[in-house]
């Protein structure tokens, strides 16, 4: 499968800038930003292709949504959109990264008990063979409400809402966490640019004060690369939940002597470190841990089971705070039923 007429199955993603604040001028589209896998599904007859953002196939990992899509009435089309998998009342991303199993067995287990959906929202070509990447956002917001509403069954295809009203997106903003990553901007006039950063993204960061329970020297050298953090849980263990660098050169030899002197086992008393995710596989496995005296400040955007989805920035140390403070209670909650994701999870 080489493409879905005059579009490449190559083609790349729009992206998103990091911005602090949503723009406020008139001409723009606000819609969530989803806590999934970004997925374009490519379809052509009986062939059907699941593109990630890094242009990996996940056809394999979504047996579930390959299915389902091509049990649809129309047999051309190109979709943006985010997997997401629906675990209770909110949306789990642990249970997608269980997804990413090499075994085939595994895979086709999983997605018989924890099916996945796929929320949608932009349409690159629809049942016409027509494409619409050089159209505005408002066409192909048209074309995409067509195609759903020309289906019988939507299966496990999901329409995300959207609003023009920024003061509405200000509210989506507000409540931020569990399902919802954030707020995408997009321009109302503009086509679709493919790999260009060409939408805003908006997040809601916070801040948390954690425990260096332990750290990590910078790959081939003796000098401190990142410091490990800490949070106690409700039984009074001090469970790692990330990591933290950006540390400056200038600092780094006095603060590397500065937490060598408090090396002691065990550093972490619950869930400690494991070695290179598949995410991250240049970090060493190994690392020191520390007497748990030393408290820091960072800030974050998101928390998935227990821990920092991403690295977090350091913002400054809190000699003033006591380690035994420092508790998972700080955290975001995971949102429940509300309006947007409420939306989601029962349409169908």
């Amino acid at each position: 499968m080489l493409g879905v007429g005059s579009i490449s199955i190559g083609l790349e993603p729009m992206e998103a800038r990091t911005a602090e604040a949503l723009p406020n001028d008139n001409g723009w589209q606000y819609e969530p930003k989803w806590d999934g896998f970004r997925c374009l599904a490519f379809r052509s007859g009986e062939d059907l292709e699941l593109r990630a953002k890094s242009g990996k196939s996940l056809s394999r990992y979504f047996p579930d949504i390959v299915s389902a899509l091509n049990a649809l009435a129309p047999s051309r089309f190109v979709l943006d959109g985010e997997l997401a998998i629906p675990v209770g009342d909110t949306l789990s991303f642990d249970a997608l990264q269980m997804r990413l199993h090499p075994a085939e067995s595994r895979v086709r287990k999983l997605a018989a008990e924890t099916p996945a959906i796929m929320i949608v929202f932009d349409c690159l070509m629809e049942g016409q063979g027509v494409s619409l990447v050089d159209a505005p956002l408002t066409e192909r917001r048209a074309a995409l409400e067509d195609f759903f509403a020309a289906l019988d069954d939507r299966g496990p295809l999901r329409l995300t809402p959207y609003t023009r009203d920024v003061s509405e997106a200000q509210r989506w903003l507000g409540r931020v966490g569990g399902s919802l990553d954030g707020v995408i901007a997009k321009r109302l006039s503009g086509p679709y640019r493919p790999g260009e950063r060409d939408m805003i993204k908006v997040k809601q960061l916070r801040t948390a004060d954690c425990v260096v329970g332990g750290f990590r020297y910078e790959s081939g050298s003796r000098q401190l690369g990142s410091l490990l953090l800490g949070l106690y849980d409700d039984a009074g263990k001090l469970d790692h939940v990330g990591f933290t660098s950006g540390l400056s050169d200038a600092e780094r030899p006095d603060l590397t002597r500065r937490l060598e002197a408090l090396i002691a086992a065990p550093g972490f008393t619950g869930d400690a470190p494991g070695g290179p995710s598949r995410w991250s596989t240049e970090r060493t496995s190994e690392w020191q841990p520390l007497r748990p005296e030393l408290v820091v400040e960072v800030r974050y955007d998101h928390v998935t089971g227990k821990r920092f989805r991403h690295g977090t920035k350091l913002m400054r140390w809190r000699p003033d705070k006591a380690p035994r403070q420092c508790t998972f209670a700080q955290l975001e909650r995971p949102l429940r039923p509300g309006k947007l994701v409420g939306e989601i999870l029962s349409a169908g």
